[in-house]
Protein backbone atom coordinates (compact mmCIF):
# COMPACT_ATOMS: atom_id res chain seq x y z
CA UNK A 1 0.00 0.00 0.00
CA UNK A 2 1.10 3.51 -1.18
CA UNK A 3 0.58 6.19 1.08
CA UNK A 4 1.20 9.72 -0.27
CA UNK A 5 2.58 12.40 2.47
CA UNK A 6 3.27 16.31 2.33
CA UNK A 7 5.53 18.04 5.83
CA UNK A 8 4.40 21.57 5.95
CA UNK A 9 6.19 23.94 8.79
CA UNK A 10 3.18 26.00 10.15
CA UNK A 11 2.93 29.05 12.20
CA UNK A 12 6.20 29.84 9.89
CA UNK A 13 7.25 32.10 7.11
CA UNK A 14 10.30 30.61 5.96
CA UNK A 15 11.33 26.61 5.81
CA UNK A 16 12.42 24.83 9.17
CA UNK A 17 10.59 27.64 11.53
CA UNK A 18 7.24 26.75 12.86
CA UNK A 19 5.89 23.29 14.44
CA UNK A 20 6.16 20.82 10.90
CA UNK A 21 3.63 18.35 10.29
CA UNK A 22 3.32 15.08 7.83
CA UNK A 23 -0.63 15.50 6.06
CA UNK A 24 -1.47 11.45 4.72
CA UNK A 25 -3.59 12.55 1.71
CA UNK A 26 -4.97 8.78 1.16
CA UNK A 27 -5.22 7.23 4.19
CA UNK A 28 -8.67 5.16 3.40
CA UNK A 29 -8.08 1.67 4.98
CA UNK A 30 -5.49 2.28 7.46
CA UNK A 31 -6.24 0.96 10.73
CA UNK A 32 -5.53 2.76 14.52
CA UNK A 33 -2.61 0.77 15.21
CA UNK A 34 -1.07 1.44 11.75
CA UNK A 35 -1.65 5.18 11.93
CA UNK A 36 -0.20 5.15 15.07
CA UNK A 37 2.82 3.46 13.96
CA UNK A 38 3.44 5.94 11.31
CA UNK A 39 3.01 8.64 13.44
CA UNK A 40 5.45 7.09 15.47
CA UNK A 41 8.05 6.97 12.47
CA UNK A 42 7.59 10.09 11.64
CA UNK A 43 8.36 11.29 15.29
CA UNK A 44 6.99 14.79 14.67
CA UNK A 45 4.88 16.20 17.39
CA UNK A 46 1.42 14.88 15.11
CA UNK A 47 0.52 13.27 12.23
CA UNK A 48 -2.30 13.58 10.86
CA UNK A 49 -4.52 11.00 8.08
CA UNK A 50 -7.22 12.31 5.87
CA UNK A 51 -10.04 10.23 4.97
CA UNK A 52 -13.50 10.88 2.82
CA UNK A 53 -15.97 12.68 5.08
CA UNK A 54 -18.70 11.43 6.72
CA UNK A 55 -20.95 13.79 5.67
CA UNK A 56 -20.19 14.88 2.03
CA UNK A 57 -20.96 18.60 3.04
CA UNK A 58 -17.85 18.34 4.78
CA UNK A 59 -14.34 18.24 3.40
CA UNK A 60 -12.84 15.72 4.55
CA UNK A 61 -12.71 13.23 7.90
CA UNK A 62 -9.35 14.12 9.71
CA UNK A 63 -7.65 11.73 12.41
CA UNK A 64 -4.51 12.97 13.90
CA UNK A 65 -2.01 11.13 16.23
CA UNK A 66 1.45 12.04 18.63
CA UNK A 67 4.10 9.34 18.47
CA UNK A 68 2.20 7.93 21.06
CA UNK A 69 -1.59 8.72 21.04
CA UNK A 70 -4.32 9.92 19.09
CA UNK A 71 -5.76 13.76 19.52
CA UNK A 72 -9.31 14.76 19.90
CA UNK A 73 -8.77 17.93 17.90
CA UNK A 74 -4.86 19.77 17.53
CA UNK A 75 -4.34 23.48 16.23
CA UNK A 76 -1.05 23.32 14.26
CA UNK A 77 -2.63 20.09 12.12
CA UNK A 78 -5.45 21.16 11.08
CA UNK A 79 -4.01 24.41 9.72
CA UNK A 80 -1.26 22.59 7.98
CA UNK A 81 -3.81 19.77 6.35
CA UNK A 82 -6.12 22.42 5.33
CA UNK A 83 -2.67 24.32 3.68
CA UNK A 84 -1.85 21.03 1.88
CA UNK A 85 -5.22 20.09 0.56
CA UNK A 86 -5.54 23.68 -1.19
CA UNK A 87 -2.33 23.40 -2.86
CA UNK A 88 -3.54 20.05 -3.99
CA UNK A 89 -6.75 20.89 -5.37
CA UNK A 90 -8.73 17.96 -4.13
CA UNK A 91 -9.06 14.85 -2.05
CA UNK A 92 -11.02 11.54 -2.63
CA UNK A 93 -12.28 13.33 -5.87
CA UNK A 94 -13.65 16.20 -4.03
CA UNK A 95 -13.02 19.49 -5.17
CA UNK A 96 -11.54 21.84 -2.35
CA UNK A 97 -13.19 25.47 -1.83
CA UNK A 98 -11.51 28.38 -2.77
CA UNK A 99 -11.73 30.33 0.50
CA UNK A 100 -12.84 27.55 3.74
CA UNK A 101 -12.94 23.81 4.42
CA UNK A 102 -14.45 21.86 7.40
CA UNK A 103 -12.99 18.89 8.91
CA UNK A 104 -14.62 16.08 10.43
CA UNK A 105 -12.80 15.15 13.78
CA UNK A 106 -13.07 13.32 17.41
CA UNK A 107 -13.73 16.81 18.99
CA UNK A 108 -16.22 17.88 16.72
CA UNK A 109 -16.17 19.99 13.23
CA UNK A 110 -13.39 22.69 12.88
CA UNK A 111 -14.06 24.75 10.26
CA UNK A 112 -11.16 26.10 8.65
CA UNK A 113 -10.40 29.61 6.15
CA UNK A 114 -7.59 30.12 3.84
CA UNK A 115 -5.07 32.98 4.15
CA UNK A 116 -3.65 34.30 1.01
CA UNK A 117 -1.85 36.62 -0.72
CA UNK A 118 -3.41 37.80 -3.80
CA UNK A 119 -4.63 34.64 -5.00
CA UNK A 120 -2.46 32.31 -3.58
CA UNK A 121 -3.08 30.55 -0.13
CA UNK A 122 -0.36 31.04 2.50
CA UNK A 123 -1.59 29.60 5.36
CA UNK A 124 -5.39 29.33 7.35
CA UNK A 125 -6.98 29.97 10.19
CA UNK A 126 -9.15 27.70 12.75
CA UNK A 127 -12.23 28.31 14.78
CA UNK A 128 -12.14 26.35 17.87
CA UNK A 129 -14.46 23.21 17.41
CA UNK A 130 -15.97 23.56 20.93
CA UNK A 131 -16.31 26.54 23.34
CA UNK A 132 -13.63 27.89 25.80
CA UNK A 133 -13.92 26.11 29.08
CA UNK A 134 -12.29 26.41 32.07
CA UNK A 135 -11.98 23.77 35.23
CA UNK A 136 -9.93 21.88 37.76
CA UNK A 137 -6.65 25.14 39.27
CA UNK A 138 -3.41 23.61 40.51
CA UNK A 139 -0.63 24.67 42.71
CA UNK A 140 2.06 26.42 41.73
CA UNK A 141 4.43 23.65 43.17
CA UNK A 142 2.74 21.53 40.76
CA UNK A 143 3.26 23.71 38.15
CA UNK A 144 7.32 23.83 39.33
CA UNK A 145 7.72 20.22 39.75
CA UNK A 146 6.52 19.35 36.42
CA UNK A 147 8.32 22.24 34.68
CA UNK A 148 11.75 22.30 36.38
CA UNK A 149 10.96 25.49 38.30
CA UNK A 150 10.46 27.04 42.04
CA UNK A 151 7.12 27.79 42.68
CA UNK A 152 8.04 31.06 43.29
CA UNK A 153 8.11 31.63 39.27
CA UNK A 154 4.85 31.09 39.17
CA UNK A 155 2.33 34.22 38.90
CA UNK A 156 -0.94 33.48 40.70
CA UNK A 157 -2.61 37.01 40.56
CA UNK A 158 -4.05 36.97 37.50
CA UNK A 159 -5.32 33.38 37.99
CA UNK A 160 -3.95 30.30 39.19
CA UNK A 161 -2.66 27.70 37.08
CA UNK A 162 -5.47 25.86 35.98
CA UNK A 163 -6.86 23.47 33.09
CA UNK A 164 -8.70 25.14 29.74
CA UNK A 165 -9.82 23.80 26.85
CA UNK A 166 -11.33 24.33 23.14
CA UNK A 167 -11.18 20.65 22.36
CA UNK A 168 -8.18 19.29 24.15
CA UNK A 169 -7.30 20.06 28.00
CA UNK A 170 -4.15 22.08 28.70
CA UNK A 171 -3.18 23.54 31.88
CA UNK A 172 -1.60 27.20 31.53
CA UNK A 173 0.23 29.03 34.02
CA UNK A 174 1.57 32.39 33.89
CA UNK A 175 5.25 32.76 34.33
CA UNK A 176 7.15 35.69 36.28
CA UNK A 177 9.59 36.77 33.09
CA UNK A 178 11.38 35.94 29.90
CA UNK A 179 14.43 34.36 32.04
CA UNK A 180 12.20 32.13 33.82
CA UNK A 181 9.99 30.93 31.00
CA UNK A 182 13.85 30.59 29.12
CA UNK A 183 14.82 27.92 32.28
CA UNK A 184 11.85 26.04 32.81
CA UNK A 185 12.35 22.19 31.40
CA UNK A 186 9.64 19.36 31.68
CA UNK A 187 10.18 16.30 34.07
CA UNK A 188 8.16 13.36 33.01
CA UNK A 189 8.63 11.69 36.04
CA UNK A 190 6.13 14.52 37.86
CA UNK A 191 4.31 14.70 34.72
CA UNK A 192 3.54 11.06 35.33
CA UNK A 193 2.59 12.06 39.02
CA UNK A 194 1.17 15.00 39.02
CA UNK A 195 -0.25 15.88 35.68
CA UNK A 196 -1.21 12.43 33.48
CA UNK A 197 -2.21 12.33 30.04
CA UNK A 198 -6.14 11.61 31.00
CA UNK A 199 -6.13 15.17 32.54
CA UNK A 200 -4.42 17.17 30.35
CA UNK A 201 -2.49 16.89 27.88
CA UNK A 202 0.81 19.40 28.66
CA UNK A 203 1.76 22.35 30.29
CA UNK A 204 1.19 25.84 28.54
CA UNK A 205 3.49 28.17 30.35
CA UNK A 206 3.42 32.19 29.14
CA UNK A 207 4.80 35.30 29.76
CA UNK A 208 2.96 38.50 28.77
CA UNK A 209 6.11 40.68 27.33
CA UNK A 210 6.23 42.10 23.85
CA UNK A 211 9.54 40.47 21.91
CA UNK A 212 9.75 38.46 18.53
CA UNK A 213 7.08 40.65 16.93
CA UNK A 214 4.70 39.03 19.18
CA UNK A 215 2.82 40.30 23.10
CA UNK A 216 2.89 36.60 24.85
CA UNK A 217 5.81 34.58 25.17
CA UNK A 218 5.01 30.63 25.24
CA UNK A 219 6.49 27.24 25.52
CA UNK A 220 4.08 23.83 26.22
CA UNK A 221 5.39 20.72 27.58
CA UNK A 222 3.82 17.23 26.82
CA UNK A 223 6.36 14.27 27.66
CA UNK A 224 3.23 12.19 28.53
CA UNK A 225 2.55 12.49 24.38
CA UNK A 226 5.86 11.80 23.79
CA UNK A 227 6.50 15.97 22.85
CA UNK A 228 8.61 17.08 24.85
CA UNK A 229 8.50 20.85 23.86
CA UNK A 230 6.35 21.65 21.12
CA UNK A 231 7.43 24.61 18.49
CA UNK A 232 3.87 25.84 18.33
CA UNK A 233 0.25 24.51 19.55
CA UNK A 234 -2.31 26.17 18.23
CA UNK A 235 -5.19 24.20 20.17
CA UNK A 236 -3.71 25.30 23.19
CA UNK A 237 -3.75 29.02 21.55
CA UNK A 238 -7.30 29.23 21.33
CA UNK A 239 -7.11 28.03 25.03
CA UNK A 240 -5.20 30.41 26.29
CA UNK A 241 -6.31 33.59 24.53
CA UNK A 242 -10.49 32.32 25.76
CA UNK A 243 -8.43 32.52 29.14
CA UNK A 244 -7.33 35.90 28.34
CA UNK A 245 -10.16 37.17 27.17
CA UNK A 246 -12.68 35.90 30.13
CA UNK A 247 -9.93 37.64 32.49
CA UNK A 248 -10.04 40.79 30.20
CA UNK A 249 -12.50 43.42 31.98
CA UNK A 250 -14.73 44.54 28.63
CA UNK A 251 -17.86 42.77 28.77
CA UNK A 252 -18.08 42.83 24.33
CA UNK A 253 -15.45 43.13 21.75
CA UNK A 254 -12.69 40.74 20.29
CA UNK A 255 -9.04 40.10 21.95
CA UNK A 256 -6.24 39.81 19.50
CA UNK A 257 -2.70 38.04 20.65
CA UNK A 258 0.02 37.13 18.78
CA UNK A 259 1.57 34.33 20.45
CA UNK A 260 5.25 33.51 20.09
CA UNK A 261 6.42 29.70 20.69
CA UNK A 262 9.55 27.79 19.72
CA UNK A 263 12.48 30.59 19.69
CA UNK A 264 13.89 28.45 22.42
CA UNK A 265 13.92 25.70 20.44
CA UNK A 266 15.01 27.01 17.38
CA UNK A 267 12.02 26.82 15.42
CA UNK A 268 10.44 30.27 15.72
CA UNK A 269 6.70 30.34 15.34
CA UNK A 270 3.98 32.87 15.29
CA UNK A 271 0.39 32.64 16.26
CA UNK A 272 -2.23 34.95 15.58
CA UNK A 273 -4.52 33.93 17.81
CA UNK A 274 -8.45 36.21 18.88
CA UNK A 275 -11.64 35.34 21.14
CA UNK A 276 -14.77 36.99 20.54
CA UNK A 277 -16.77 37.84 23.68
CA UNK A 278 -20.23 38.74 24.31
CA UNK A 279 -22.10 39.91 27.17
CA UNK A 280 -18.84 39.41 29.24
CA UNK A 281 -18.53 35.55 27.89
CA UNK A 282 -15.96 34.39 25.51
CA UNK A 283 -18.32 32.76 22.57
CA UNK A 284 -15.64 31.92 19.99
CA UNK A 285 -11.72 31.45 19.75
CA UNK A 286 -9.70 31.41 17.02
CA UNK A 287 -5.71 30.98 15.96
CA UNK A 288 -4.05 31.14 12.19
CA UNK A 289 -0.73 31.71 11.24
CA UNK A 290 1.32 31.05 7.73
CA UNK A 291 2.52 27.46 6.37
CA UNK A 292 5.55 26.53 4.12
CA UNK A 293 5.94 23.23 2.14
CA UNK A 294 8.87 21.09 2.90
CA UNK A 295 8.96 18.04 2.01
CA UNK A 296 6.68 15.36 -0.03
CA UNK A 297 6.90 11.19 -0.93
CA UNK A 298 5.55 7.78 -0.18
CA UNK A 299 5.08 5.60 2.54
CA UNK A 300 5.46 2.39 1.25
CA UNK A 301 3.38 0.12 3.96
CA UNK A 302 3.59 -3.86 3.81
CA UNK A 303 0.85 -4.35 6.58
Amino acid sequence: MQLHFVTVDVFASDQFGGNPVAVVLNAQGLDARQMQAIAMEFNLSETTFVFPPQDNENTANVRIFTPRAEMPFAGHPNIGTAFVLAQVGESYGKLIADDDVTFEELAGLVHIDFLKQGRSVVGARLAAPQPFSAGETFSAETIAECCGMAPDDIVTVGHAPCLVSCGTPFVVAEVASREVLASASPRSEAFARRLPGEKAVGVMLYVQASANAADVQCRMFAPLFGVSEDPATGSAAVALVGLLASLDPRSDGTIEKIFAQGFEMGRPSLLYASAYKAAGSVTATYVGGKCVPVMHGIVELNN
